[in-house]
């Protein structure tokens, strides 16, 4: 018994330390992850998803790592946790991106107070009905298995213990973030054209009949004409988001 543990704790000692590094990276991630990170997901909740990543990335990455992991230190603490910060926020620009939307479409059409709650985000109710549908859709497409693919694909761009390149990083980030602001303002664009429609219409009016109240009369017709497109668009808008991300997904270290 005693030359069995003597073989197995080599083993053992390594599993943890590979392990321990994974969850580094992994544990910075799941801090911002679209879906498994949300502050609405418990934070038990998001341990335990933090550990399942955690065992299959180690089992997947095992051989490849153990040989070249160096001992815990805080210099491997920074470049791990910097490398998952960096993959989580490339994640968490998507969700903001669908909120952009939802705040463009929702001022747009009048509907920014609208059935509003008491939320961890400030978001109107069009944001958490497109974020919670996207996310689902996202999940339901298998954001779980796109998600492990990543960060075992990470290792490939950013090897353990070393910190990104610096303007191959800054490119990157700065490319990500002008797609998704170009992302959310097409998603936002029916209700600003509705909205664009709806005031040179009013201001026509208004210039024909300076007596009537059209202010009275065009609040309802635009918070319907939102809601209208808010049932009709939103499916094709949420396809088209779960398609970038998708997009992203298969690729996302493309243009590192």
């Amino acid at each position: 018994m005693t030359a069995f543990a003597a073989e197995i704790l080599p083993v053992s000692q390594s599993v943890l330390i590979v392990g321990f590094v994974v969850f580094l990276r992994v544990g910075a991630a799941m801090a911002l992850l679209p879906a498994f990170g949300e502050r609405s997901v418990p934070m038990r909740a998001r341990f335990g998803v933090a550990a399942a990543f955690t065992f299959i990335v180690t089992t997947a990455m095992f051989q490849q790592l153990a040989a070249i992991v160096p001992a815990p230190s805080a210099y491997l603490l920074a470049t791990e946790t910097i490398a998952g910060l960096s993959i989580g926020i490339m994640l968490r620009l998507f969700v903001i991106a669908l909120q952009i939307a939802a705040s463009i479409a929702a001022q747009s059409t009048s509907l920014s107070q609208l059935f509003g709650g008491a939320t961890t985000e400030p978001l109107p109710a069009i944001g958490h009905l497109l974020v919670i549908a996207g996310l689902a859709l996202a999940v339901g497409s298998g954001l779980h298995i796109k998600l492990a693919e990543m960060f075992v694909l990470s290792y490939r761009v950013i090897p353990v213990g070393t910190f990104p390149d610096v303007g191959q990083w800054t490119n990157w980030q700065v490319g990500q973030v002008s797609r998704m602001f170009g992302l959310a303002f097409a998603l936002a664009a029916p209700f600003v054209a509705a909205s664009f429609l709806y005031n040179i219409t009013l201001g026509v009016i208004n210039r024909a009949m300076p007596q009537l109240m059209v202010a009275l009369v065009g609040a309802p017709a635009i918070a319907a004409g939102g809601l209208i497109i808010l049932a009709l668009a939103s499916p094709y808008l949420l396809s088209l988001w779960l398609e970038a991300l998708d997009t992203f997904l298969d690729a996302p270290f493309a243009s590192v």
